[in-house]
């Protein structure tokens, strides 16, 4: 049999179907094409590129992490920043609002798309959705006006757009209040793209980018914008929507905002965004592209108000919390001594931290009183809990212990009418006190506890030891005694009474802090040496600085006292019986006492002032008057009896016979007042020892 040879048109028939079909073979924008037909073009300076999925539908290595990232590829591309390209691409094929990106029926070259252009857009889409999730989610985490902004900058720059700027308004109005006129937005902040080296840029770029350029000035001519009623500015902002830059309205709108002479890229490169607060626009964002990505398209506008909306409501929020952090601070601040007084024989020294930044608000307090006879009471107290209402507390038994100690009551008594007083107030209101009541003439010291943590004695040579007081229960508890020591307090001595954010914490217990705290306190007089104290101020730092990263769950509040007491040869202290000598005879032993100390220079005024102030006082009293003189920086008189009548400086008529010696009181004395006491009153004055 022969052969059968094929002729010219069978041939090119069986090569037809030997040779794969047309749809069969890999295209560029199809899968199955090599890495090589994805050549990346070259990225822009400064900012990331990614090149696109070689498989459509299927992610590369790695993706998850990127879809994460507010810089991934995926993202990137969804947002306008340029993937990489095949060679027989067309320039901004894939891009959302680029060049060859158009409907989803209509591919590049008028082709009819296959399936893997559907699943471009769907996922550039879902990049978009995932880019919304990512930057409110970091929008939200700001906690303050600033962090909150700088979120909205970071999460939009380069992912979304080249540079942004942030107006809001000066001032921010607060909830309700009436915001303030005019209306003045002030710049809070800008972000741009930079650039690593510009001087490669085309040309038109760089004049396209003249906001983007590192080396142009981002900020306005002028950071404040008042904006006019019924202008471009005021319509655009009234409107809530973004809208593009290329309009009429918004080219007048930017212009006003940034300012006349501030260049905008033309097209749908600039996005203004008003920023609408829960009842009001408190400002505007300006988002802008360069020419090197693709223009915004319509669904970057949906974008934009998300971002815009959150950055507003969290803008609210700050502003709130920055208004009731300012209040909680100040109410803080009011509840605690501004300064601390200077008594005589007694050098305070005092430190107060909140638990937190967040939480500036507790119940810790401390106080100093100065009382009769040159005393000072010393008070730490801790209400339980963190919040306004522990401060109000706190506040509360800070002022019934300053009027108890007015009264000059023994420790025990004022802890036993704060406890009625904590009872009066509500029947979970808690809190810990230490009293202490210090003596300068006597170098004697009692004490009395209400449930708080002992306080630690630093002795002149180096040795601490813990005072041991007695418990006692915590203020509130109602019905229990409270008991006082009396302890000797050396001159030259330290106290330091604290609360128990100090010494306990969930790293350790309260005793073990307490220890560490009296061998910190030995420590730090071992560097002073045996016969000099530490001075006090470094004292009070140097304890806190025991403190570990995880040792603040508490407020703390810490008094040091240095006890310098007061000599008995500066102290002159006499009994006068009340009768009509009794003045002549306090005139004739304070000119003694005056002679004795070298200062007769003041042998006048003493003799005239404490021959009114006794007169007076023997005139109400049925027992002996006490009459007391001590020399420190100053001469201080005391003079006591047992009426508990204050008496009251008044202007006297020419025709009175009395009512002056007060006056001159006031006159001649540098300072001079009354203290009432259980079982009377004490009438002081002071003058200066030196002129």
């Amino acid at each position: 049999m022969t052969e059968h040879q094929p002729t010219s048109h069978e041939s090119r028939h069986q090569e037809q179907l030997a040779r794969p079909p047309e749809a069969a073979r890999p295209r560029p924008d199809e899968p199955g094409a090599g890495s090589a037909a994805h050549s990346a073009v070259p990225a822009r300076r400064g900012q990331a590129r990614a090149a696109t999925a070689s498989v459509p539908g299927q992610p590369e290595p790695g993706s998850r992490d990127l879809a994460r990232d507010l810089g991934a590829a995926a993202t990137a591309g969804a947002m306008g920043v340029p993937p990489g390209r095949g060679p027989a691409e067309p320039p901004g094929d894939g891009l959302p609002g680029g060049p060859g990106s158009g409907a989803p029926g209509a591919g590049s070259g008028g082709e009819v798309p296959g399936g893997g252009d559907i699943a471009a857009v769907a996922r550039r889409e879902g990049d978009r959705l995932r880019f919304v999730g990512a930057a409110t989610r970091r929008i939200a985490r700001g906690i303050d006006l600033d962090e909150i902004v700088l979120g909205l900058c970071r999460a939009t720059v380069p992912t979304f757009s080249d540079a942004i700027l942030v107006h809001l308004r000066d001032p921010l109005p607060v909830g309700d209040e009436r915001p303030a006129s005019p209306f003045v937005l002030r710049l809070r902040r800008t972000d741009r793209l930079r650039l690593v080296d510009e001087s490669l840029q085309e040309p038109e770029a760089i004049d396209a980018l003249s906001l983007l350029n590192a080396q142009t000035d981002l900020t306005p001519a002028a950071e404040l914008c008042e904006v006019r009623t019924g202008g471009a500015l005021a319509e655009v902002l009234r409107g809530v929507r973004p809208v593009f830059g290329d309009s009429v309205p918004a080219r007048l709108a930017l212009a006003e905002l940034l300012g006349p002479d501030r260049p905008v890229p033309g097209g749908h490169r600039t996005i203004l965004a008003p920023l609408r607060g829960r009842r009001r626009v408190i400002g505007a964002a300006v988002f802008v592209r360069g020419l090197e990505r693709p223009a915004f398209e319509a669904n970057d506008l949906l974008v934009a108000a998300q971002l815009a909306t959150h950055t507003a409501l969290g803008i609210d929020k700050a502003v709130l919390y920055g208004r009731e952090a300012y209040i909680a601070d100040e109410l803080q601040r009011t509840m605690l001594p501004d300064s601390l007084p200077q008594p005589t024989g007694v050098r305070l020294a005092s430190r107060y931290l909140p638990a937190a930044e967040t939480a500036r608000v507790g119940g810790d307090w401390y106080d100093a009183i100065p009382l009769p006879g040159s005393r000072v009471a010393l008070v730490v107290g801790d209400v339980m809990g963190h919040s306004m209402t522990s401060a109000a507390i706190m506040g509360q038994l800070r002022t019934t212990a300053q009027t108890l100690a007015g009264l000059d009551l023994p420790p025990q008594e004022v802890l036993h009418h704060l406890d009625e007083q904590a009872q009066r107030l509500g029947t979970d209101r808690m809190a810990t006190c230490l009293y202490a009541v210090y003596d300068p003439v006597a170098h004697r010291i009692t004490i009395a506890n209400a449930g708080h943590p002992p306080p630690v004695l630093l002795h002149l040579g180096g040795r601490a030891e813990v005072l041991r007081v007695p418990p006692g229960a915590p203020i509130g508890v109602g019905g229990v005694d409270f008991e006082a020591v009396e302890l000797d307090a050396p001159a030259g001595a330290t106290l330091l009474l604290y609360t128990d954010g100090l010494v306990e914490s969930r790293l350790r217990d309260v005793w073990t802090g307490i220890e560490q705290l009296r061998e910190r306190l030995a420590a730090t007089a071992q560097l002073t040496g045996p016969d000099h104290p530490p001075p006090l101020e470094a004292l009070c730092d140097d304890v806190l600085d025991m403190l570990g990263p995880g040792d603040r769950d508490d407020d703390i509040a810490l008094l040091a006292a240095r006890f310098d007491g007061i000599a008995p040869s500066d102290v002159a202290y006499w009994f006068l019986d009340p009768e009509d000598s009794a003045p002549g005879r306090a005139r004739r032993l304070a000119r003694r006492a005056l002679d004795r100390w070298g200062l007769e220079e003041l042998t006048d005024s003493v003799e005239l002032l404490v021959s009114e102030v006794v007169t007076n006082a023997v005139r109400y009293a049925e027992r002996p008057v006490t009459l007391r003189l001590l020399k420190t920086d100053v001469l201080r008189c005391e003079v006591g009896d047992d009426s508990p009548q204050l008496p009251r400086q008044r202007r006297a008529r020419d025709t009175d016979e009395g009512g002056r010696g007060l006056f001159l009181v006031n006159r001649l004395a540098r300072r001079w007042g009354a203290t009432r006491l259980s079982g009377g009153k004490v009438v002081w004055f002071e003058l200066a020892t030196r002129p």
